[in-house]
């Protein structure tokens, strides 16, 4: 195996298939990661989302898709041209991936792309062991989604975080306040209104427990844009705790539970989840 390859699975307790599975997709993550870095990618972007909260600020949750922001709106930008320098990172590791890009019918100022691999076939480059590879369908795809806005909105500041793992390089992130921000607007604005997604109240939570202050400018920015705030009112504290008691008020928290359980390591974190729990988290939002 790899010396790099074998440095990134060290840190990782390994007893199930799930176990297995998480590992590989995180360390497909990292090593893509790496391969931006090399490529001089965060000369134009920075890493944001719940991946980059599990790899550069230890959320205790596994996440699956690498989300990224430009600096500045950009148009023109071209997220294929980074392609071959994650594909060439990866297989110097022994992984035989392929990436696609989306092709999306609506427009949209997200671009995006999967890192394609058949599972059981890579799974074997981390030495995954035969009883967990037996169980695994032949033709098993394994995807890692990344997408990057073109059009960011503004009024977030960014951090260089450095990694030192399989090689010392550097990853250009937002700070978190802007992340937390990120989050909210998540939480408030998500399309898919019939979609509860456990993990941004996960999400939530940890950033609460931790006394983060939310990112005020970054989350009106983004609210103006997707037209839930208006310009030229200001967004206080108290607005923001309005819109999330909204938002819980009409949420399927069974649901929530069930859509994160399988990033999380211990399930009886998520015992306490209700209308009643949320509600009293969110009054404990601290502002910046």
């Amino acid at each position: 195996m790899n010396e790099g390859l074998r440095s990134l699975l060290s840190v990782y307790e390994l007893r199930s298939d799930r176990d297995y599975e998480n590992a590989f997709k995180e360390i497909i993550q990292e090593i893509a990661l790496l391969g931006l870095w090399r490529a001089k990618f965060f000369e134009y972007a920075a890493f944001y989302g719940g991946s980059s909260l599990r790899i550069l600020y230890e959320l205790d949750r596994f996440s699956e898709d690498l989300d990224f922001s430009l600096l500045k709106p950009d148009i023109s930008f071209r997220l294929d041209r980074f392609f071959s320098a994650i594909a060439v990172e990866l297989k110097s590791f022994g992984f035989d991936i392929y990436i696609e890009s989306v092709e999306k019918s609506a427009k949209t100022t997200i671009q995006s792309a999967f890192i394609k691999a058949t599972t059981r076939k890579n799974m074997l480059v981390i030495r995954t062991p035969d009883e967990y590879i037996k169980r695994m369908h032949r033709e098993r795809v394994m995807k890692v989604k990344f997408d990057i806005d073109i059009d960011p909105p503004g009024e977030f500041l960014t951090e260089a975080k450095i990694r030192m793992l399989p090689i010392p390089y550097s990853i250009l992130t937002f700070k978190l306040p802007d992340l937390f921000a990120g989050k909210v607007h998540a939480l408030i604005h998500r399309e898919r209104k019939s979609y509860v997604k456990g993990r941004d109240w996960y999400d939530l939570v940890w950033f609460i427990a931790r006394k983060t202050p939310l990112g005020l400018a970054h989350l009106k920015a983004r609210l103006v844009q997707t037209g839930t705030w208006e310009k030229e009112h200001s967004l206080k504290k108290n607005d923001v705790v309005e819109l999330l008691e909204k938002t819980i008020a009409g949420t399927d928290f069974e649901s929530a539970r069930k859509d994160v359980l399988r990033f999380v390591k211990y399930p009886e974190a998520l015992d306490l989840w209700s209308e009643e729990f949320f509600l009293t988290i969110v009054s404990q939002l601290q502002t910046t």
